[in-house]
């Protein structure tokens, strides 16, 4: 079976559809499996859910931003740091208002309970017996520093204590990754949206497994980044200061 693992998306529609785009091209694929982050912080929140919930074998799982949007849990800074240092105080305001904003759209697009109800973790057992773990930053938890590629074996250690799983699945950090650990292989695609490789581009990976064996391919697939910003300016997107800084920010030599 061949499976594409996408993680933060990111409420962007457009990266999403040029992923699901170059999918095609590519030969298509059996299953969608998505490590959450799905809404927030893009223009389209309802649009991307849309664009997933047609997709064959569709698996999902909640990221922290997800939960931001359903639960008025928030991301840092928080209200008492912003007391402690009035220089936080624009961050605090422009989350606040982004996450508001994220929540009124999929209310209004009758998709929160269904944000509700998503899974914290996947759990499969591919064709040849390998335990899959899909989860959005580490087992047992959608928050938190994530896996990042260079993060020291005992840091690791201390968040795969008990995993029970021989190939683990995550997004959080937004950068592509494959190592491994302790004999467990830990992959991240890589982010759909605000990715954080230099280039920018949307990233997402597809597993192939048979009973013989499993293997991972990552991808990257540029989008229209020009159009993203004219719906965050057309719409007047609480966050689109900070979102149109990051699209027009590359690092390509």
């Amino acid at each position: 079976m061949r499976i594409a693992l996408l993680a933060d998306i990111h409420g962007n529609g457009i990266a999403l559809e040029a992923v699901l785009a170059d999918i095609t091209r590519k030969g298509g694929v059996d299953g969608y499996w998505i490590l959450g982050d799905l809404v927030a912080l893009g223009p389209d929140p309802n649009g991307v859910l849309q664009q997933l919930t047609c997709l064959p074998d569709l698996r999902l799982i909640r990221g922290n931003t997800d939960r931001y949007v359903v639960s008025g849990d928030r991301p840092s800074p928080t209200l008492e740091e912003a007391r402690e240092n009035t220089g936080l105080l624009p961050s605090l305001v422009e989350v606040a208002h982004t996450f508001a904003w994220t929540q009124g759209m999929i209310t209004a697009g009758g998709w929160l309970q269904w944000l509700k109800d998503l899974p914290l973790e996947l759990r499969i057992t591919l064709p040849d017996g390998t335990r899959f773990l899909g989860v959005h930053a580490s087992p047992g938890c959608d928050d938190g520093p994530g896996i990042s590629p260079d993060m020291k074996e005992n840091d690791i250690q201390e968040l795969f204590r008990s995993c029970d799983a021989d190939l683990v699945c995550m997004g959080h950090t937004h950068l592509p990754m494959e190592r491994r650990w302790n004999g467990i292989q830990l992959v991240n695609p890589g982010a759909v949206s605000l990715s954080l490789t230099p280039d920018r581009h949307a990233w997402y990976a597809v597993l192939e497994a048979t009973k013989d064996g499993y293997q991972v391919g990552h991808h990257q697939v540029t989008f229209d980044r020009q159009r993203v910003i004219g719906q965050l300016d057309q719409l007047g997107h609480p966050g689109r200061a900070f979102l149109i800084r990051h699209l027009r920010t590359s690092h390509v030599s």
